[in-house]
């Protein structure tokens, strides 16, 4: 055994100092592991994703041993995207996708898988090694995203993603669950807070930056595989009991070496040419199907489900793959900025894509010879116990980095100086020395910078700490190329091209469309009015222009930015060929929701109008409104289902001769549908004023159209009568209702007015009665009048310690019951009251002016206008009746008439064009 010395000296010293631990165990399993590991035939690489020492030890591996196989952790239906990674700008993320699920349940959907890739990874290598080098074989051998989902426990609410955003860019992947290759992070929280605190740093980031990735940066590839299956082991020893964590663990390493024995036993491959590239947790796997050795057992793999799974290639970021996996913020972009660094220090020639875009193009070298692999030996035991070789101070690259931030900061509104330059200078070297550091690191440079520069605000929109980030590399945001998009990616791509912008730019970009000088815009306008309906706020935002039923503008200015909201075009390609079909999938699926409800219903129908003009598909969601309509038991959304039908009555009757089917149906139900509701509305406390002023609203101002239709006007009167309402609100809305179905006359109504104002106890409740009759005139808008002169009787009767505590409840009944019929009430009062100040104070109101105006009524009225309404009596106490002036035919002796004169004072023109007709010869 190669490492018989090392586990020796690490027994014997542990049982020195502690006889019972269980260190010994631990100590003495981690090296087995490595010698396990390091035994195999299938040379095991382990690798920690996104670590620049992966990506330096990778390279140079991949030169030396030149393998013919590469088995790499990653899910194996993923295998067809990754020649589309050459069309790319990185990162980008692999991405499974699916919103149809059959075997999973329904409260999970969508779902959807994402592994990002970087430029700096081990596994970016080892993929653009294996695709543009002929003869070599890349083989997938992780689980499939099916089976990623089928090892979800099924009493959780569903899988979700981890971190938070911290940055525009931190939700490029959105909720999807992120496979990151390569895991390799203590998962015992005590552990990791102890590695913190004795390493002297604030996060993981940092810790494994300071401890890993410096001393391995330049070790050699035997030392780098041991030491990297040590922490591995380390890390998977130590980590708490979670069976359910660690059972998912050990499948996915026996789904993975049953997939490689597969391979080897239907190939014939030589072990020696083929390498295992996995996350170090796995490389000290100890599941007996570990290895290729003969008679190794296989693992029974259970089969996917029907789900059909949809997979593309969506834009990463720095950020995100920081918000997903936890990671510190700016510490991918700062492994970014080592792996630059390293690779131009070590002279090396990374791979990369033939026709990769945004990375630096380097000249390939030569291919060399394989190198036979050399007999494994003990580095642990020398990497152990020899000290870290500390790289020295470069002072270029730290000056350069504090004149840098100095320069940023100033344009970000810091009023630093040099002398900040070199406070960040000193400070920097300070803080290295006080954490047992030769040379600073870009975390030492981070925190001196905030220490010199940031002082006590932010004056701009970015901290010093994010300044460092992008002095550092920056939050390098990647792109999908055009080839590698769906076909609806690529479609809304040509469609939009007669705008004349690149849209693959990530900024917010203006365009300017004028519909009426340039005609052949209009189908561009018309996409993004349906992008904008299908993507998130900020994607596609209109500046001007409008896209309303019956409306058509001709000039629209948009703020685009489709580039940076790629990832959501993407997985619209995931529903459907075009926009247009992802629309109607949409609107379908809206109306046959389990929740759906008649209101969103005559929305789709509204969409479906504006952005499809399919007769047969609005005819369809119009009659899916209408059982809805018929099947729903509350009256929540009433008014919002009387604005839309009112909306598409109104465009239906001015663009088309007939109304369609659906329309009539819905009319005719909704009128047996609230009249059936209202007595219970009235009554029910749930049950808001604006729901059942709404429901008044559809009765009375759909009246006309719903008899025609055989509607019975009885059943309206029937509800009105059996609605019994306590709260004063509801029963001036009753009230209301009444009169406008004849019921009460506008005397009795002034009459029950005028006794609520002279009712003490009724007082401070007559603002909720003037709330329903605000709310009343939206289906009897006739009685704005009324409502006017009720409050200018309440101001001008009430005393000012009854009316000042009664205004505030007033003020604030109206804004929350009422604020979009106030207009209504003010116009009104505009018309009513003088508009200037000398004519105030000989105004007289109408409703006092009545009695006067009566007795100075012309005199042709008395005469054959007066004998005609004399001979109709009946027809004549109606009309005043309903006008609200005086009825009878009994003349005082001293004092106004009571008869007809009123009525004819009220209307003199009426009056005098009656007697016109009446003195025409017949």
């Amino acid at each position: 055994m190669i490492f018989d010395d090392l586990r020796t000296q690490l027994v014997d010293a542990t049982t020195a100092l502690a006889d019972k631990s269980a260190v010994p165990e631990i100590l003495s399993g981690i090296v087995d592991d490595v010698d396990r590991a390091l035994r195999e035939e299938l040379e095991i690489f382990p690798v920690c994703h996104h670590s620049p020492a992966s990506g330096l030890a990778m390279v140079r591996r991949l030169r030396e041993k030149q393998p013919k196989v590469i088995y790499l952790e990653l899910c194996e239906d993923m295998a067809p995207l990754l020649t589309e990674l050459r069309n790319c700008r990185l990162p980008v993320a692999l991405q499974s996708f699916a919103s149809q699920l059959d075997g999973f349940p329904q409260e999970w959907g969508p779902l959807s898988v994402v592994a990002p890739i970087t430029e700096a990874s081990a596994e970016y290598q080892a993929i653009a090694y294996a695709l543009d080098t002929p003869g070599v074989e890349l083989v997938l051998v992780d689980r499939s995203t099916d089976h990623v989902f089928q090892w979800q426990p099924r009493e959780e609410d569903g899988p979700a993603g981890e971190g938070a955003e911290e940055s525009d860019d931190a939700d490029l992947h959105g909720d999807a669950v992120g496979i990151e290759i390569g895991d390799l992070r203590p998962r015992f929280a005590e552990l990791e807070q102890h590695l913190l605190h004795h390493g002297k740093v604030r996060h993981w980031s940092e810790w494994w930056d300071q401890y890993v990735e410096q001393p391995l940066s330049g070790a050699d590839y035997a030392t780098y595989r041991q030491v990297m299956v040590l922490i591995g082991s380390l890390f998977r020893r130590l980590q708490p009991t979670d069976a359910r964590r660690v059972k998912v663990d050990e499948d996915r390493e026996r789904y993975m070496w049953t997939r490689m024995r597969e391979h080897l036993a239907r190939t014939g491959v030589d072990r020696a040419d083929c390498l295992y590239v996995c996350g170090a947790f796995h490389a000290a796997s100890r599941v007996p199907e570990f290895g290729t050795a003969e008679g190794t057992p296989d693992w029974q793999i259970s089969p996917r489900t029907e789900t059909k799974w949809l997979y593309g290639l969506i834009p990463s970021s720095h950020s995100a793959i920081e918000a997903q996996f936890g990671l510190a913020s700016g510490s991918v972009s700062i492994a970014a900025a080592t792996w630059q660094k390293a690779v131009t220090r070590a002279r090396l020639t990374p791979f990369q894509l033939e026709g990769q875009k945004g990375s630096r193009k380097r000249k390939a070298a030569a291919a060399a010879p394989a190198v036979a692999p050399e007999p494994a030996s003990d580095r642990l035991t020398g990497f152990l116990a020899s000290p870290p070789t500390l790289d020295g101070l470069d002072e270029e690259e730290l000056l350069g980095w504090c004149v840098d931030i100095v320069r940023l900061a100033r344009r970000n509104g810091y009023l630093a100086s040099t002398a900040d330059a070199i406070a960040v200078y000193e400070t920097s070297i300070l803080l290295a020395g006080m954490r047992n550091r030769a040379r600073p690191t870009p975390y030492d440079f981070q925190d001196a910078a905030v220490t010199c520069i940031e002082k006590d605000t932010v004056p701009g929109r970015r901290d010093v700490r994010r300044l460092c980030e992008i002095l550092l590399g920056g939050d390098r945001v990647g792109q999908v190329g055009y080839e590698a998009l769906p076909p609806l990616a690529r479609d809304v791509y040509d469609r939009l091209a007669p705008i004349g912008l690149d849209l693959t730019r990530s900024t917010v970009q203006r365009a300017l469309l004028d519909l009426a000088g340039k005609p052949e815009l209009g189908p561009a306008s018309h996409l993004l009015w349906m992008l904008r309906y299908l993507l998130p706020e900020g994607a596609v935002r209109p500046i001007m222009g409008t896209r309303r039923l019956g409306e058509k503008s001709i000039q629209e200015s948009w703020d685009l930015a489709i580039g940076k909201h790629q990832r959501y075009i993407i997985e619209l390609g995931y529903e459907g060929v075009t926009v247009e079909q992802v629309v109607e999938q949409r609107l379908r699926r809206s109306v046959w929701a389990p929740d759906a409800t008649a209101a969103r219903a005559l929305s789709a129908v509204e969409d479906s109008i504006l952005f499809l003009g399919s007769r047969r598909f609005t005819d369809e969601l119009g009659a899916r409104a209408v059982e809805l309509l018929a099947a729903e038991r509350t009256v929540d959304e009433a008014p919002e289902v009387l604005r839309r039908i009112r909306r598409l009555l109104a465009y239906y009757r001015t663009s088309e001769p007939t109304l369609p089917a659906w329309c009539e149906s819905f009319v005719t139900a909704g009128y047996a549908h609230y009249c059936t509701l209202l007595p219970t509305a009235f009554v029910d406390d749930e049950t808001g004023v604006r729901q059942v002023a709404a429901m008044c609203g559809f009765l009375f101002t759909m009246e006309g159209l719903a008899l025609s239709l055989g509607c019975d006007r009885a059943q309206l009167e029937l509800a009105v009568r059996q609605s019994h309402p306590e709260s004063p609100a509801k029963l001036a809305l009753l009230w209301s209702a009444q009169h406008q179905l004849g019921l009460l006359s506008l005397a009795d109504l002034r009459a029950r007015c005028a006794e609520l104002l002279a009712n003490p106890l009724v007082v401070p409740s007559v603002p909720q009665y003037l709330s329903g009759f605000i709310q009343a005139l939206d289906p009897a808008p006739k009685l704005t009048p009324f409502v006017v002169e009720m409050m200018s009787n309440a101001f001008a009767k009430l005393p000012d310690p009854v009316l000042l505590p009664w205004l505030p409840t007033l003020i604030t009944t109206l804004r929350d019951q009422a604020a979009e019929l106030v207009p209504l009430l003010v116009r009104e009062a505009g018309r009513t009251f003088p508009g200037t100040l000398p004519a105030v104070d000989a105004f007289v109101p109408p409703w006092l002016a009545q009695p006067r105006a009566a007795a100075a009524a012309p005199a042709h009225a008395a005469g054959p206008v007066e004998a005609f309404l004399a001979a109709h009596p009946a027809t004549t106490d109606a009309l005043a009746g309903a006008l609200g002036l005086a009825t009878g035919w009994v003349v005082a002796e001293s004092g106004p008439a009571a008869g007809p004169l009123p009525l004819l004072a009220e209307y003199p023109e009426t009056a005098e064009a009656l007697a016109a007709v009446l003195a025409a010869p017949v």
